[in-house]
This record gives structure tokens, C-alpha cells and sequence, in this order.
């Protein structure tokens, strides 16, 4: 064997059924930046203003009502002092509605959250299958499975998740923090400078945790991938595995993995889940102050005691939002996490097709002085020349490894050529659509794909304005028609996943 066939041994692999290429090293792209990330996300949002409007009416309402709430209740406790008890039922009664208010607008910001997020992760999962169907060979050949359905479903998952409970949750939050803002200086700039202690050490924590937390939510999902890989290549290779007595090595393999995503998981959730016990310390912090100063006030005469109520709820709706999203912060780091994994796939090249011109293919095959890698470097073709004549028959025969199958693979563009050209007729495949070219090219992969179908719909599969007779034609050519007709429902039968109540030969044939 020579050292290009040696080479292409060591690199083949069958991670796309039949297809060979370099091998899978379960790489995944590094994170972008959080700014970059969050900016994409916002603009799936940019789509939904309806929504997104209705959303913040919602959550504008809800704010001023929670705003308003401490000075009313403010107001009752200083009737009550002063003895004033028939002025106290119209601010009960105003109470009433400001919290009946605050139910309704909290229940409405729920529906429009969830119908919010997914709107968005639909049209997400709808861009990133629609890119995934676009990807070069090549990216697919060199990514686990696994990995990318990962991205599919478990990080679209993760960011509909953290919409639906976060989005609300930030707007509100801001909007909370401004007024309550407002309403504590008007009462008193003292004790609102007094109340800020409290926000200062809550941001002081975050960043701190921010920076501790965010390298192991990103490990996380790095693993949560190739667990989910090693898991669809067992799964797949299942008979491989039982036939050579491998189960215990898989199950090993699988532990190992299992265990290091335990590991990394658990510290993730213990740094995401001391954000909150974190944050309620200095906001019981900044309460025990707020107390202390206004009651050294209120004994000074400076202040009511209804004022020292406002500013006790007022500290705590301060911090309110805060606390929250410092609770929903291992969410989000995990949702920002696998928004950048999508991302990453998203910004990758669609297979480039640059051929216009068409032909009328009759079947004349030349490999012109071919050069072919898959891995720069490492030459797998070199030099390599092929004629073949219309309606001629041959066979490229060697040894595994030796490069029949990419002959195939460079024949139908799953992957170009370094050097030479192949041509079809005297023109360049690279002049002719990929699509046209491969319409033109029947090819009959080493593992065979059936999909979830009847019999039928996978035979046309390659050409879906097939006639009935032109099926039955087909398959009589191809010697299926016989074990076909006796299926329980004959071409009408339904398929299971990849054929596998299928016979390989008989996969092979349709």
C-alpha cells in the first residue's frame, strides 16, 4: 500500500453514511463574544414588535403598580397613626385595585412571554435546520452527529426556557429599578443614598460570579454535545458493537463522558444557585441599614414612620429585580451558552455552487490530472487520471483505503478537487449546477439510507414526478420488485427508521 493509501486509511471514517472523509475530532467551535451573541438574539426580536409591544405595555403597567403600592400603603399606616380612620377605606380601596391590576398585568406578561419565546426559537430552529441542509459536506464530515443535533434541540431548547422566564423578568426589572428609584428620592435623597450600599455590592457580586460561572456553563454544553454524539454513534452501530463484544468499552466510554458532564454540571449549578442565597444576603443587608438609618431618623424627626415603610418595600423592590435575575442566571449563562453554539453553525459558508451552465449528459467521464486532500498536506489523489467512455462498465478495484470511494465523492461534488479538473461531456463539473449534476449521477452508498416512508416515496425519492409503472419498471430493473410485492402493503409499505425491517441487500436495492 502506498503512503497516500496509508494516509487515507488512517483518515476515512463513515460519520455520513457511505461517504468517507477526514476523521471526526470532536472539535466544536470556540464561543463568540457575549455582545455579538446578544445582538443576534436581538434580532429575532426585531420580528415580533407586535408582541414584543404588547409585552412592554404589560410590564409597564405592572411596574407602576408595583411602584405606587408602597406609597399607598404609606398613606394607611399614617391615617392610622394620626387616628384619620375615615379617610383609610378610599386607600384600601385604591390598594385593592393596584393590586388587582398587578395580578391581571402578571398573568398577561406570563401568555405573551411563552407565546413570545416560541415564535422565536421556532423561527430559530427553522434558520438553523434550513443552514444545517445548506452546510458544505466537509462540515458535516468533520462534526459529530450528535453535536449538532445537540445545537438543534437542546440548546434551542435552553434559549426558549430562558425567554419565557427571563424577558419579563429584565424588562421589568429595569423599569422597576428607575421608579422606585424616583420615588425614593422624592421621599428622601438621604435615605436613598443610603439604600444605593445595596446596589453597588449586588452589582460587585455579579461580576465577580459572572466571571467564575460562564467557563464551566460553556464546558457544559461542550459536553452535553458529545455525550449526545457517543450516544447516536452506539445507537447507530449498535450491531457492530454487539457483534464484536464491545458493549463494555461503549458503556466505559459512555461513563467517562457521563461523568466529567456530572462533574462540570455541578459546580455550573453550584455557582448558579449561590447567586440567589448571595443576593438576599445584601439585600437582608441593605434592609438591616435602611432600617437602622430610618429609625435614627424618625427618633430625629427628620422623617415619618409611614416614610420608613416606603423606603423598607421600596429597598426590597430595588433589589427585587436584581435577586431575580441573579436566580435565572444559570439559565441565561446556559441559554447564552448554546445561542453561541447555534451561532457558530450559522455564520459557517453554504455549500458554494457557482456552475450555470447546463447540459444534456450522455455519459463521457475524464479525471484530468487530479490532486485531492482531505486534510491539507496529507494527499490522498496525486495525479491521478480516469477515462471513461459513454455506456462504458468499469470497476475501480484496490484496497480499502486506496481511494475508490472518493473518486465518487469528487465525482459528485461532495467535495472539490485541489488540482486538475473532471469533466462530464467535455465541460467542467464545476461549471454545472450541483444540482443538475447530481440529478444526472445515480449512486448506491455503501451504507444505505431509507427514510421514514412507504416503499414508493423512496424509490422516487431522487426524482418525485415518477409515474406508478415508471416505479414498478425501476424496481423490476433493479430485481426489488419481487421481495417488494410481497410485503404486507407491497410499494405502499411503510418503512421504519432507516429500513431497518429491511434486509441490507434489499435496502440496497431500492
Amino acid at each position: 500500500m502506498s503512503n497516500e493509501q496509508k494516509k487515507e486509511v488512517q483518515m476515512n471514517n463513515y460519520k455520513v453514511p457511505g461517504m468517507r472523509g477526514p476523521r471526526n475530532t470532536g472539535e466544536v467551535e470556540k464561543a463568540k463574544d457575549s455582545k455579538k451573541t446578544l445582538g443576534k438574539l436581538l434580532a429575532y426580536f426585531a420580528n415580533e414588535k407586535y408582541m414584543l409591544a404588547g409585552l412592554m405595555v404589560s410590564v409597564v403597567v405592572l411596574v407602576v403598580c408595583t411602584v405606587l403600592a408602597p406609597g399607598v400603603q404609606s398613606s394607611a399606616i399614617d391615617h392610622i397613626a394620626e387616628g384619620t380612620f375615615e379617610k383609610l377605606p378610599r386607600v384600601l380601596l385604591i390598594l385593592l385595585v393596584l393590586y388587582g391590576i398587578h395580578c391581571i398585568c402578571t398573568l398577561v406578561q406570563s401568555l405573551l412571554s411563552a407565546k413570545l419565546s416560541q415564535r422565536i426559537v421556532k423561527k430559530m430552529r427553522e434558520d438553523l435546520f434550513a443552514k444545517i441542509v445548506n452546510l458544505p459536506i466537509k462540515y458535516i464530515d468533520n462534526h459529530s452527529h450528535g453535536d449538532i443535533m445537540s445545537r438543534m434541540t437542546n440548546d434551542v431548547e435552553n434559549i426558549s426556557n430562558s425567554i419565557s422566564q427571563s424577558i419579563g423578568s429584565l424588562i421589568s426589572g429595569v423599569l422597576t429599578v428607575v421608579g422606585t428609584f424616583v420615588i425614593m428620592m422624592c421621599y428622601s435623597p438621604m435615605l436613598t443614598g443610603v439604600s444605593m450600599i445595596t446596589v453597588f455590592l449586588t452589582i460587585l457580586v455579579s461580576v465577580i460570579m459572572t466571571k467564575r460561572m460562564r467557563r464551566f456553563f460553556m464546558k457544559q454544553q461542550k459536553l452535553m454535545g458529545e455525550l449526545n454524539g457517543h450516544i447516536e454513534e452506539t445507537v447507530t452501530g449498535y450491531k457492530t458493537i454487539a457483534a464484536f463484544g464491545k458493549e463494555n468499552k461503549k458503556k466505559e466510554e459512555f461513563d467517562k463522558i457521563s461523568d466529567e458532564l456530572r462533574t462540570c454540571s455541578m459546580k455550573a449549578q453550584i455557582l448558579g444557585g449561590s447567586m440567589g442565597p448571595l443576593m438576599n444576603v445584601v439585600s437582608n443587608l441593605g434592609f438591616l441599614i435602611v432600617a437602622a438609618t430610618g429609625g435614627w431618623m424618625a427618633w430625629k424627626g427628620a422623617i415619618a414612620i409611614g416614610t420608613i415603610q416606603v423606603f423598607l418595600l421600596n429597598t426590597k423592590q430595588f433589589s427585587r429585580p436584581i435577586n431575580e435575575i441573579a436566580n435565572q442566571f444559570a439559565q441565561i449563562q446556559t441559554a447564552m451558552a448554546g445561542a453561541e453554539r447555534i451561532f457558530a453553525i450559522m455564520e459557517q459558508e453554504d455549500e458554494v455552487d457557482e456552475g450555470k451552465e447546463h447540459i444534456e449528459v450522455s455519459g463521457k467521464v475524464d479525471f484530468n490530472n487530479i490532486d485531492f486532500s482531505y486534510v491539507k498536506g496529507e494527499q490522498v489523489l496525486k495525479n491521478f487520471d480516469l477515462h471513461v467512455k459513454e455506456g462504458q462498465k468499469i470497476a475501480l478495484v484496490g484496497a480499502t483505503g486506496s481511494g475508490k470511494t472518493t473518486v465518487v465523492n469528487l465525482l459528485t461534488r461532495f467535495y472539490d478537487v485541489d488540482g486538475g479538473n473532471i469533466e462530464i461531456d467535455g465541460v467542467d463539473i464545476r461549471d454545472i449546477p450541483k444540482d443538475e449534476l447530481r440529478k444526472n449521477i445515480a449512486i448506491v452508498l455503501q451504507d444505505t439510507v431509507l427514510f421514514s416512508d412507504t416503499v414508493s416515496e423512496n424509490i422516487k425519492y431522487g426524482r418525485e414526478d415518477a409515474t406508478a409503472e415508471e416505479i414498478k419498471s425501476a424496481a423490476k430493473m433493479a430485481n426489488a420488485d419481487i421481495f417488494i410485492e410481497r410485503l404486507s402493503d407491497g410499494y405502499e409499505t411503510e418503512l421504519k427508521e432507516s429500513g431497518s425491517n429491511l434486509s441490507q441487500g434489499q435496502r440496497q436495492l431500492i
